[in-house]
């Protein structure tokens, strides 16, 4: 399987926010994060880092 663990990254800390994502798409102020489930989720955030090898994607709040 080749889908990405999303973490959203608050200091030194990761936090695991979805597990299998399989899309990744910019919505306006944000992304929407997609599993292999339907599940979705919003963010006001973007991506910080990704760890292609590790199936990784790091993500930080534009706060």
């Amino acid at each position: 399987m080749c889908e990405a663990m999303a973490y959203l990254v608050e200091g030194d800390e990761k936090k695991l926010i979805m597990e299998a994502v399989d899309t990744i798409q910019p919505e306006g102020d944000g992304i929407t994060l997609v599993n292999i489930f339907g599940e979705q989720k919003f963010l006001k955030a973007h991506i910080h880092s990704l760890s292609l090898v590790d199936h990784q994607v790091f993500l930080k709040t534009d706060v």
